[in-house]
């Protein structure tokens, strides 16, 4: 959705300010992993109306400038996240443009900010490249030349004046040609004096222009970043905040506590002034800064807002692609991997899959692990020593993921995400199984007519009802495999797969080609949402997934000769059998698949 209609339809039935962020694009892969981690979970605890990411720094090109088109493109399509693209002219030949505008709409991203851009870091004078534009009105002109109104165009402001033009009728006008130009809003450079900015604002209005205004506001996290930036940007510096900073500017802690106080008082004042409803939230990728202004400002959500986010209407995140939007159907091997799920399926096309579903086997595409372009190990190696060591025992292995389960650790080499509650009734049992030799590796617990708006096991449309199967994927000894089959054999009642590295299959499915819900919904006017299901051929292409991933976790041991870490994930990979379990009893109040497991 643009950013102008959906601010729009919020303050239409709400007098609630609102607040988006900002982040850049990391310098390093891993990075970049963990700046995914942070967006989605910065959403989850507060619901920005939008975020927005940065364009290269200092006019550089290539793989940065190309990865802010990929961080907006995961952001849409995998996190579910309204995301407004930075664009600059610096370095920028029309055939980038396309390029970056091209990739923005297969995204299904609608929101532009286009800038003129810094001059190239090596480089004192701003000049265009060749085939480029001179002024970010040219881009916006542009744009709307190329997409129509398909994008709302966001624009540069300086309150303060811009650090190569003071004249503040020159830089209201040069703003106005913008706006002239197709310009839908416009996001203002970082300040702290207030009063100023209000009374600049005033002086935007009276020069006709009527465009939403949304102020850059940035934490004050140390003193020394607070003067760098401030200095960069040629930014006023009120008195107050001296004052109050420079005596405790060598105290990083005090800083940020007071800093935070500064910029909350701050921002109520351009709340309460007339002119603002919205903060842009400069991140800087920190996350406990711009949280702390949030809540400071009791800007987080309510309850009821968490419960009808347009974007939770089924147990995992909806995608923003205009591909994936109508997508109601996911195999639960992904639970924990999106990412490689959304990748693993980005070039499928939405007619494959009439009803919205993505994991309907039938594609021809399914399972080729080719077709990804995406590194099923999301860990750099030196992470992946940082987080899980050097194993060398399948002890080793049971309580790495027990660390996992209390929440000790944030992901496994097979599981991105960290877990939620909603495994806290089987804990007991998961940690039983580990200690035992029985590697868990997804689960999820039996749900029996519980409210959507539960703040646990919660989900979709309001005053409905969700259901959930037992469901438990792990890795079993393979010499407990035949006993398992023996006593599952002819139940329909408890249905499995299993399957070895070497594709030897067993399955007790009485057709196994079907898809088996695990987890559905009822909800009032609506038909039943069967969002998360089992089946075979989807299983099939997780399990060439999960055994490529403990091939990268090995070839980390190898590069370093460690052979005791070798030999172990040999083991996992040659002596052990991946193994999902449903209980299709959803009424019975017993653990049947542990129980099961125990005897084994």
């Amino acid at each position: 959705m643009k950013i102008t209609d959906k601010l729009q339809k919020h303050h239409d039935v709400s007098p609630k300010a609102t607040f988006s962020f900002e982040y850049f694009v990391p310098k390093t892969t891993q990075g970049v992993q963990n700046l995914y981690d942070r967006m989605d979970r910065m959403y989850q605890s507060s619901l920005p109306q939008f975020i927005d990411v940065t364009w290269n720094a200092g006019g550089q090109t290539s793989k940065l400038s190309q990865s802010s088109t990929e961080l907006v493109s995961t952001a849409q399509s995998v996190l579910g996240l309204e995301t407004c693209l930075h664009l600059t002219c610096t370095n920028m030949p029309v055939s980038d443009i396309d390029d970056a505008l091209k990739e923005a709409y297969d995204s299904g991203c609608q929101n532009i900010l286009a800038l003129r851009g810094d001059p190239p870091s090596n480089d004192y004078k701003w000049e265009p490249c060749k085939g480029g534009f001179l002024y970010a009105k040219d881009l916006v002109a542009y744009i709307r030349l190329k997409y129509g109104n398909h994008f709302d165009i966001g624009v540069a402001a300086y309150p303060e004046g811009h650090p190569e033009e003071k004249d503040s009728i020159k830089n209201l006008n040069y703003l106005k040609q913008k706006i002239d130009a197709g310009a839908n809003f416009i996001i203002t450079q970082m300040f702290y004096d207030v009063d100023n900015f209000i009374n600049w604002c005033h002086n935007v209005r009276q020069f006709g222009i009527e465009v939403p205004i949304i102020p850059g506001i940035m934490p004050i996290t140390t003193y020394s970043a607070f003067l760098r930036r401030c200095q960069w940007g040629s930014i006023n510096i009120p008195l107050h905040f001296s004052q109050s900073l420079e005596p405790i500017k060598d105290d990083d802690e005090l800083v940020r506590a007071k800093g935070t106080d500064l910029v909350v008082e701050m921002c109520q004042k351009l709340l309460d002034s007339g002119y603002i409803n919205h903060l842009h939230l400069y991140t800087m990728n920190l996350e406990k800064a711009p949280m702390m202004i949030l809540e400071l400002l009791d800007l987080l959500p309510t309850e009821a807002e968490f419960i009808n986010d347009p974007v939770s209407v089924l147990p995992w995140r909806k995608s923003l692609n205009p591909q994936r939007r109508n997508e109601e159907v996911r195999p639960i091997f992904w639970q924990r991997r999106p990412y490689s799920y959304v990748a693993r399926t980005s070039q499928w096309t939405i007619d494959e899959f009439p009803n919205g579903r993505f994991g309907d086997s039938s594609s021809p595409a399914f399972g080729d692990l080719d077709l990804v372009g995406y590194s099923l190990f999301r860990q750099s190696p030196q992470k992946a020593l940082q987080l899980w060591s050097t194993p060398k025992t399948m002890q080793d292995i049971s309580q790495l993921v027990i660390n996992y389960l209390q929440g000790k650790l944030v992901c496994l080499p097979w599981s991105d995400t960290p877990l939620n509650h909603e495994v806290d009734t089987l804990l007991t049992h998961l940690i039983m199984m580990n200690k035992n030799g029985i590697i868990t590796i997804n689960s999820q617990p039996r749900i029996n007519g519980e409210r959507s708006n539960d703040k646990i096991h919660g989900w979709g449309p309001k005053d409905g009802y969700v259901y959930q199967k037992q469901y438990l994927e792990f890795l079993l000894p393979r010499e407990k495999l035949s006993k398992l089959t023996e006593i599952l054999k002819g139940n329909e009642i408890m249905t499995y797969f299993a399957i070895d590295f070497n594709d030897n299959l067993s399955t007790n499915h009485p057709d196994g080609s079907k898809a088996n819900a695990v987890t559905w919904g009822i909800f009032p006017g609506r038909e039943v949402l069967q969002p998360t299901i089992v089946e075979k051929v989807s299983f099939l292409a997780w399990k060439e997934e999960f055994y490529r991933i403990l091939e990268d976790w090995k070839s980390i041991f190898i590069k370093d000769n460690d052979n005791e870490s070798i030999q172990l994930l040999n083991s996992l990979i040659n002596d052990y059998v991946l193994v999902n379990i449903v209980d299709n009893d959803f009424v019975s109040t017993e653990d049947q698949i542990f129980t099961l497991l125990m005897t084994l």
